[in-house]
This record gives C-alpha cells, sequence and structure tokens, in this order.
C-alpha cells in the first residue's frame, strides 16, 4: 500500500473476513501460473495483492505496467522494446516490458485503459508467448504471468465494445475483488497503526482525530488514509496528532458529522430536561487552548508542546478563536520588598 512499493515488501493489513479471504486465495494463487483479474475501486490495494500472489510464486521479475500513464504513440516500443534504427531516436537497442517478465510477472495496471489496438497485440502474446520488437525480424521469448487490474467494470466494457471480449476471456480466469475501504472498517484501526509504525515512529492520535478517522467512509481508500497519515504527521512535531491537521476535505466531514450530533442533542434537549449539553468541536479546542495557556502561566512554547502542536499552529488557533490571555503579574519576593 505504500507508493514504494518496489523497496518495501507489499503487506496486506487487516483481519476482516474479507482481507482473510484474500489472503487464503493468494497462497493458492502463488502455487499456479494463471491469469488473475484484480478488480477494485482506486486505492484498494491491488498493486499490492499482485505482488503478493508473485511474491508466493518465488518465479522470475515482476514488472509493473501503467497502462493508464504511457504515452499511447510509444506504447508498443515500451512492451516490446525496439531494435536500433527501428526509428528516429532508436540510437540502441531497448528491451521490453514483456521481455523483461519473461520467467515471471506482467502487472497490467488499469488495463481497461489499454487501447484496443494494443489489446489485439496482447492477446497475441498471450497465445504464441513469444514478441517480436519494434523493427525487428527476430522473435523473442516471453512466457509471462499475467495479472491485470482495472476499477472499471469490464463486462459492460465488453459490451460497449471499448475491450476485446477474447481478451477479457483470456484475462477473466481467476477474478479477486478488493472490497473498498468502507466496507471493512475493522481494519481501519490496523492501517492507522501500520502507516503510523512508517511514517510516524512513536506517534499517536487524540481521541477526538481517532473518532474522525474511523467515521470517514474513506473514498479514496487505503491509499487516501495512507496519505492522511503522513500528512499528519509531515505537519505536526509533538507526539500527539490532532485534529487541526486534518485534510480539507475529513475536517468538513468531521465538522458536517459534529454538527448534526450537536443538532440531534438540541432537539433531545427540547423534547426532555435529561439531555447532556454537547459542546461543538470548536468550542472543544479553544478550551483545550484557554486552559493550556493558564496552566503553562502563557509561555506559548510550553502551552504548543503540552497540546502536542506546533507554535505556528498554536498562534493561528490563538488567532482564530480570538483568544486574549495575559500571563498573571508577577509577585515580588520578599528580598525585593
Amino acid at each position: 500500500m505504500s507508493r514504494d512499493l518496489a523497496d518495501a515488501p507489499p503487506v496486506l493489513v487487516g483481519e476482516s473476513a474479507a482481507i482473510r479471504e484474500i489472503r487464503r486465495k493468494i497462497e493458492k494463487l502463488g502455487r499456479s501460473r494463471c491469469p488473475v483479474l484484480l478488480l477494485g475501486e482506486t486505492g484498494t490495494g491491488k498493486e499490492v495483492v499482485a505482488r503478493l500472489i508473485h511474491a508466493a510464486s518465488g518465479q522470475g521479475n515482476f514488472v509493473p505496467i501503467d497502462c493508464s500513464a504511457m504515452n499511447p504513440a510509444l506504447l508498443e516500443s515500451e512492451l516490446f522494446g525496439h531494435v536500433k534504427g527501428a526509428f528516429t531516436g532508436a540510437a540502441s537497442r531497448k528491451i521490453g516490458l514483456l521481455e523483461l517478465a519473461h520467467g515471471g510477472t506482467a502487472f497490467f495496471d488499469e488495463i481497461g485503459e489499454l487501447p484496443l489496438e494494443m489489446q489485439v497485440k496482447l492477446l497475441r502474446v498471450l497465445q504464441d508467448r513469444r514478441i517480436r520488437p519494434v523493427g525487428s525480424l527476430e522473435w523473442r521469448q516471453a512466457d509471462f504471468r499475467i495479472i491485470a487490474a482495472t476499477n472499471r467494470d469490464l463486462a459492460a466494457e465488453v459490451e460497449r465494445g471499448s475491450f476485446r471480449r477474447d481478451l477479457y476471456y483470456r484475462l477473466n480466469v481467476v477474478t479477486l475483488r478488493l472490497p473498498p475501504l468502507r466496507d471493512r472498517r475493522e481494519d481501519i484501526p490496523a492501517l492507522i497503526s501500520h502507516f503510523l509504525a512508517r511514517y510516524g515512529g512513536d506517534r499517536r492520535l487524540s481521541p477526538e482525530l481517532e473518532q474522525a478517522m474511523l467515521s470517514y467512509p474513506w473514498p479514496g481508500n487505503v491509499r487516501e488514509l495512507e496519505n492522511c497519515i503522513e500528512r499528519l504527521v509531515a505537519l505536526n512535531s509533538g507526539p500527539i496528532l490532532h485534529l487541526a491537521d486534518l485534510p480539507t476535505g475529513l475536517m468538513n466531514h468531521w465538522y458536517g458529522r459534529a454538527s448534526q450530533v450537536a443538532a440531534a442533542a438540541a432537539a433531545a434537549s427540547c423534547a426532555g430536561p435529561t439531555a447532556a449539553p454537547v459542546l461543538s468541536l470548536e468550542e472543544i479546542e479553544k478550551r483545550a487552548i484557554v486552559d493550556a495557556l493558564a496552566f503553562t502561566q502563557g509561555d506559548h512554547v510550553k502551552a504548543a508542546r503540552l497540546l502536542g502542536i506546533g507554535r505556528t499552529t498554536l498562534y493561528r488557533k490563538i488567532r482564530q478563536y480570538g483568544i486574549a490571555f495575559q500571563r498573571p503579574p508577577r509577585v515580588p519576593s520578599v528580598e525585593g520588598r
């Protein structure tokens, strides 16, 4: 799930029923070389699963191919390679990605983005297990296992004519569907701990921040959660990560949720005298800052350290809430009288 997957070993974090089932299938798929089609929303960890399947097989290179990021004009040369002089600018021989994957795994990420004409050529490679570099008359071996991933509905793309039916059936031997994070919320605490260990050392979340992260639907899935933790660690120098440094979208979601809770509490208080009052998050944060300044007798450096935030953040919050705190007057010592 890390963006530096090539350097860090892949880890599938979580103990939900869905994740345990995926681990079980990964172990089985490691013993075969059949094609695998990974389905799921962006950020659900499809490349992590592909790398784990490859690692379980223990064979050859893992070659990732991002179909959405390749220049269509250079796609054939990237996949099949070319010989010197094949076209203008081809100053030397280039080995294609599919030749590099020989004996290992070629991972086609976002295969739904592959142009139709290249789908035909890929299908031919999968059938013949060989390629011919651009400008060459010689065939080269390219016997690899293919794992493809997409966030599209490929069956619907086939019906629309934007994806070849024969290639779809060639890829769709074993299908794994990765659930979105909102459907496995029980894995969020383990993911938070995993990414805190990676980016934050001994940092931990404040209770309010933890509640906000557990309630958020995470439309960007695990990748969004990872980016959020990395941002919080980068913006906060204290041992405790706080709500104030959340990304705007997540902050707005939490404040909107808090407003709904407050409105429900207000409605309940009108219905009966026993309902407990609910403070807004802004009021809770303001009171915490006032209390910290009072405890440290107006020392902003000590107050920021006590709150687990940076001084710049503290000054910004003081201005935001209009907090005016005066240091208490010094009591003259006996010697000074």
